[in-house]
This record gives structure tokens, C-alpha cells and sequence, in this order.
């Protein structure tokens, strides 16, 4: 069982595997889009709501969340306002962040779980669906700061 919300990688606090023990997690590679805190959470909403999410990374210092998506989305990732890394010519080892037995660790120092990989809808999230996400969420923001 896992809890909810954002990790921080402390004994009991969100996204730590519980009393029952760490879920198996996918080995699928992955790379991370980054995007504004704001815009990032108005997509996380959207995606949750009609086609699921995969895991979301939060970064309080650089205000801003990761999307994990498959490995090879970086080589095509155009989204204005957002970055798309490959990590280590790689991408990121679910598996790795949480093996069995352990519970999940974000892999950036500073950063925590907005959703874990076990409460995500999806082992990573669909570019194409992220990219539309994303765009929702820009205009909604967009629409929202007109009115003020």
C-alpha cells in the first residue's frame, strides 16, 4: 500500500512503501519533461481525469514538475515552455528506483513524488497525451490570468 502526495524520501512520509512492502515497479526506461509548477499540476489534473498519468516528480527549489515519459521522447520533444531530458543517454530505470524490498526513491536530489510510480495510472506517461495535456493546461492558465 502506498501513501498519497509528494515524498520527500523520509521514514513515513508520502509515496514511501508501508507496512505491506514495496510494489514491483516496471523496468521501463524513461526520460523526464519538465515543465512550470503551475502549468505541470493544471496537466497532472487534466490527465488524471481522462487518460492517466505516470509518475510526477515535484522540485521546490526550481518550482517545477517531471513527467516521466518513455525513453526516445526527448529526441522529438518540442513543447515550447518545457524541456525534455534523456538521462544518461539512457533514460531512467523504473526498476531501479524502487527495487524490491525498497521503496521508491525519487532519482533527483531535492525533488519528491507527486505521484509515486505505484500510484500512477501508467508506468510512464504518453508523450502525445502529455503534449495535449500540456497545451490544455497553458490556455486554461492563459484564460484564468485574463480574467484577473
Amino acid at each position: 500500500m502506498w501513501e498519497t502526495g509528494v515524498s520527500r524520501g523520509g521514514n513515513g512520509s508520502a509515496g514511501q512503501a508501508v507496512a505491506d512492502g514495496a510494489p514491483a515497479v516496471p523496468a521501463q526506461a524513461c526520460d523526464l519533461v519538465t515543465v512550470p509548477a503551475r502549468q505541470g499540476l493544471e496537466a497532472v489534473d487534466i490527465l488524471r481525469l481522462r487518460d492517466g498519468v505516470g509518475p510526477v516528480l515535484h522540485d521546490g527549489v526550481c518550482d517545477t514538475l517531471g513527467f516521466l515519459v518513455p525513453a526516445g521522447t526527448a529526441a522529438g520533444w518540442d513543447v515550447p515552455g518545457s524541456a525534455c531530458t534523456q538521462t544518461s543517454g539512457r533514460g531512467i530505470a523504473l526498476g531501479a528506483l524502487c527495487g524490491e524490498g525498497a521503496a521508491a526513491h525519487p532519482p533527483v536530489t531535492g525533488s519528491g513524488w507527486l505521484v509515486t510510480p505505484e500510484g500512477a495510472g501508467a508506468a510512464a506517461t504518453d508523450p502525445a497525451v502529455l503534449r495535449a495535456a500540456l497545451g490544455e493546461a497553458a490556455r486554461t492558465i492563459e484564460a484564468v490570468d485574463r480574467c484577473q
